[in-house]
């Protein structure tokens, strides 16, 4: 993968378009990525990382969608990343837009246009750009396919974080497999161990179930069994549990079957004993039953002989009542004739009785002729109850324009009042918007004022800030620079007193007969001797480890002093040099200014409501005073006619109304007659009717009684029975007959005449004697039943275990294999010797890749001194982990990493970084990747060492690489002439770019 060009717009500090041309600044194999703290160096990468992946790295991954668009930025500029590169052979444009709230087009408020994705390749025949998506997903899909690496991989890979590396460099096994498992993607081998382990719970549990459904069918045996049967006190999963099952299940079948055996036998006695009982008990019922029966049917004769009089006399009455029912129709006729009689004579003197004393004589005839006057003379004066409701509604009606004419006079006495005012009103609310409309834009001013003053007073407190530190850090560097010259004095002089007496230490290793290292002699007459106060090779070497730490720090102190120097120089240019309680006090007027003017400004809205309220008003007004003075008009012409139509209507009821109030009252009146007298002639004809049908009944009746038999009507009445009466005398007639029949047929039976000369039967006696015998069958019979069931629920019980122990069978050798195999994977089975996990085994042979990669780069930066090893020595809770160590050739040892400094940290991560770079590259298929970003880190390096290590990265070119460094150390910027340089502003950063050279 090598990158050519890069577009950024609106994204992060950069607030407009900036470039950065990759093809120019690789040139040379390195180039520099330089500017101030916070000028947005890291954000060139984010946006490499965002073109390709949608996303930014690591822990700024909450920064996405509309967070990343630029705080710069004009409102119409969106955010766009757009990048050119080579993978695969294929040359590839991929252009990317964050989510954007932007303005809305039309009215007021924002809207949020989506994200959108593009992605073009060169077509190198046609020499033209060629669209082929603009999915996400597909787009997504794509890079990954050609990169062969995951966003994480990348960011790992390619921008290559030192800071990451060097916590991996002393991390414990533990942290560097969750990066080593990101990285290479080791995740189906932790799903092997998983898996593995979910299938030994899952078969341990059916292994655990079907013994516990064992042990349960046994328990169940144990119940049916009772004490016949022992269970073993064995758990599920215990072995020997379905022997110990199946063997104690036998033993209860056997004893279960002998008992079924002697319940036989007992039944069949109870039986026999049982039948005779009951024969016994049914003769003794019998016999009682007829002795009572006779004893029964002697009592009712009895009675019935003492009841002989008063059934002979029902009989005389029931033949009285026979004879009357012929006379029945003619009473019943002549008492209806009689109560209407009544009634109509009680009607005629109601009705006579509401009329005047003038038709008291009258007869039906004249009361009728009066009713027929009384209603020709009502149906005259329809035409003047008409003319009477007509008069009523043109009153109601001129009552009605009165009252719409005083209405109308308010009206129009209320709409010139309040138009009178109406230019005055206008006025004032005219001033009131003018006034808000003023604050507004005052309120807008302040706030760019405000916001200006604010980042001056935010920058004069770093400002002042920084002032100390820097005098802090100045102290500081001074002093680390005199520890630095005193301990390379102190160096040179023990050099210098070792070199005068190297010939003592030479003499040391002198032995007679071998050759001197320096004159070849073989005999050594007079050595040389050390005198007091010699400097050995040791504390030579101590001195000189002195001298480069106190270096070390020295360019530590230096570099902290500069960064402090360039931070307070961006402070200073930005606050100037007002004091900050004077920034403070100014910006405290502008905020109670600003809080003023949006407080006067919040007016305008409610301004604006009232005078749109007031003009609606005066419209409202005006149209309600011209409806009034036309309404008024019509109404003069309609009171004219409808008083005319009055007088006519006046002199036409005074005729027809006479000596009544008014026509309505007329009429009423003769409607009243006409009714009475109408009813007074309805009833006297009733009245006369009633009397004739009377006098014909009771002739009827007379005649009706004497064919009877009866010497009056009376006896007959007094003779007859109503329906309740006959059917009650009927009942007990019939009642008598019944009983005399059913009392001879009882006393005419033989065997029970023949019963009654028998002794008495003892019935209690055979009962509880049949209940002895049925009780005796009854417990015989559950005693057979219990045994039946017993051997029937143990032959399925015991038959149900069998089945049950051979399918268990599989199911534990099945588990047997799978626990041994889950152990072994999870490193908990003795057989795994190093008690390792099969991902950190993975892992771990990864890792031991890394490192050799690592190793041929960290000794050349190292001068050959180090080397990094892998180790899988057991860690932590006593299983191998993944442990790095670092071999020191000056001692020949093995140490930890977190053993070294902080220059040799750097510049073994940069190397554990590069080789990780290596091996993740092959892994993935052996993608190219041309293009490399180191961040930071290179401070921490004395100059020979940063010579070492920028001829490694220099190196990278014999694999045709690029590599980008991410550094603000000054000595870089002489070193690497291709150069990307980040200026931040007040208007955000811009990028310039100087090629090599």
């Amino acid at each position: 993968m090598r990158l050519h060009r890069l577009d950024i717009t609106a994204f992060g500090p950069f607030g407009g378009s900036q470039r950065v041309d990759f093809d120019a600044l690789s040139a040379a194999g390195l180039f520099l990525l330089h500017g101030p703290t916070g000028a947005g160096k890291t954000s060139v990468l984010d946006a490499v990382c965002y073109a390709l992946y949608g996303s930014v790295p690591g822990a700024r991954q909450s920064g996405q969608g509309m967070n990343l668009r630029s705080d710069h930025a004009e409102t119409g500029t969106r955010t766009e990343i757009r990048l050119e590169l080579t993978v695969a052979g294929r040359r590839l444009e991929i252009t990317r837009q964050p989510p954007w709230e932007r303005p809305k087009l039309r009215g007021k408020g924002s809207t949020v246009d989506k994200a959108q994705t593009w992605l073009r390749e060169y077509d190198s025949t046609a020499r033209t750009w060629k669209d082929r998506s603009r999915s996400h997903q597909e787009i997504g899909e794509e890079v990954t396919r050609l990169l062969g690496m995951s966003r994480e991989q990348f960011c790992q890979v390619v921008l290559l974080p030192q800071g990451d590396f060097a916590r991996f460099l002393r991390a414990d096994a533990e942290a560097r497999g969750r990066l080593l498992g990101r990285l290479f993607d080791t995740q189906r081998f932790a799903d092997v161990e998983k898996r593995l382990a979910e299938r030994r719970r899952a078969t341990e549990a059916r292994v655990r179930e079907g013994d516990a459904t064992l042990l349960a069918d046994a328990h169940r045996m144990q119940q049916a069994a009772g004490d016949a049967m022992e269970l073993p006190e064995l758990a599920p999963g215990e072995p020997g549990l379905a022997e110990a099952v199946l063997q104690a299940a036998a033993v209860a079948r056997a004893t279960a079957r002998e008992r079924l055996t002697v319940a036989h036998c007992r039944l069949g006695a109870a039986e026999s004993a049982h039948t005779e009982a009951r024969r016994v008990l049914g003769d003794a019922r019998e016999l009682a039953r007829l002795q009572d029966r006779f004893a029964e049917a002697r009592r009712r004769a009895e009675a019935l002989q003492e009841r002989a009089g008063a059934h002979r006399e029902a009989q005389q009455r029931m033949e009285r009542s026979r004879k009357a029912e012929s006379v029945a129709p003619a009473l019943e006729l002549r008492d209806v004739t009689e109560e209407e009689h009544h009634r109509a004579d009680r009607a005629e003197a109601h009705a006579r009785g509401l009329l005047p004393d003038s038709y008291a004589g009258a007869d039906a005839g004249s009361l009728a002729g009066a009713a027929r006057r009384a209603a020709e003379e009502l149906g005259g004066l329809d035409a003047a109850r008409r003319a009477e409701q007509r008069l009523a509604a043109l009153i109601e009606e001129r009552a009605g324009l009165d009252r719409q004419e005083r209405a109308d006079d308010d009206v129009l006495r209320e709409a010139e009042s309040w138009l009178a005012d109406w230019d005055i009103t206008r006025a004032a609310l005219q001033t009131r918007i003018d006034s808000a409309q003023e604050a507004a834009t005052r309120a807008e001013q302040l706030a760019v004022r405000q916001e200006t003053m604010a980042a001056r007073l935010a920058a004069a407190r770093t400002r002042d800030e920084l002032a100390a530190d820097l005098e802090t850090a100045g102290r500081r560097a001074r002093a680390s620079e005199q520890s630095a010259l005193d301990a390379r004095a102190h160096w040179l002089d023990l050099k210098e007193q070792r070199l005068n007496g190297i010939a003592a230490e030479l003499a040391a290793h002198l032995t007679d007969g071998e050759p001197c290292a320096v004159c070849g002699a073989t005999e050594h007459p007079a050595p040389a001797r050390k005198v007091a106060g010699h400097v050995d090779r040791e504390a030579e070497e101590r001195a000189h480890a002195d001298s480069r730490q106190a270096d070390r720090q020295h360019a530590e102190d230096e570099r902290r002093l500069g960064v402090v120097r360039e931070a307070l120089a961006a402070a200073t240019a930005e606050a100037g040099d007002t004091p900050t309680d004077l920034l403070e006090a100014q910006t405290a007027d502008l905020e109670r200014e600003h809080a003023r003017a949006r407080r006067d400004a919040s007016a305008l809205h409610a301004a604006h409501e009232e005078l749109r309220r007031a003009e609606q008003e005066r419209e409202r007004r005006l149209a309600d005073r011209q409806q009034a003075a036309v309404r008024t008009a019509s109404r003069l012409t309609r009171r004219e006619t409808l008083e005319r139509e009055q007088a006519l209507l006046e002199e036409e009821l005074t005729q027809a109304r006479g000596t009544a109030d008014s026509v309505a009252t007329r009429a009423a009146q003769l409607e009243r007659r006409a009714a009475l007298l109408t009813r007074a002639a309805d009833a006297a004809r009733a009245a006369e009717d009633t009397a004739q049908r009377l006098k014909d009944a009771d002739a009827r009746l007379a005649d009706a009684a004497y064919r009877a038999g009866f010497d009056t009507p009376r006896a007959a009445a007094a003779a007859l029975l109503d329906d309740a009466a006959h059917r009650e005398l009927q009942h007990r007639l019939d009642a008598w007959q019944t009983e005399e029949a059913a009392v001879r047929a009882v006393l005419a039976e033989a065997d029970t005449a023949a019963a009654a000369q028998r002794p008495a039967a003892d019935v209690p006696a055979a009962e509880r004697i049949a209940a002895t015998a049925e009780r005796r069958l009854r417990e015989a019979a559950s005693a057979r039943d219990a045994a039946a069931r017993c051997c029937t629920e143990l032959d399925r019980l015991s038959a149900r275990a069998a089945e049950a122990v051979r399918r268990l069978g599989p199911l534990r050798d099945e588990y047997d294999r799978v626990a041994r195999l889950a152990a072994l994977t999870a490193g908990t089975s003795a057989d795994n010797e190093r008690r390792m996990r099969l991902e950190s085994y993975v892992l771990a042979a990864r890792l031991e890749q890394v490192a050799a990669a690592a190793t041929v780069r960290l000794q050349r930066m190292s001068s050959g001194r180090y080397t990094l090893v892998h180790s899988d020595d057991r860690t932590g809770r006593g299983r191998s982990g993944l442990g790095l160590h670092v071999v020191d050739a000056w001692t020949g040892r093995e140490r930890d990493t977190a053993t070294l400094s902080g220059g040799e940290t750097f510049f073994a991560s940069l190397a554990l970084a590069l080789g990780l770079a290596d091996v993740v590259t092959d892994e993935a298929g052996g993608v190219r990747l041309d293009t490399l970003f180191i961040d930071e880190g290179f401070g921490s390096l004395d100059d020979q060492t940063l010579d070492e290590v920028l001829d490694v990265l220099d190196s990278l070119r014999e694999r045709d690489r690029s590599v980008g460094i991410v550094s603000h150390v000054a000595d870089l910027r002489r070193r690497i002439h291709g150069q990307l340089e980040v200026v931040k502003g007040r208007t955000g950063s811009v990028l310039r770019q100087r090629g090599a050279v």
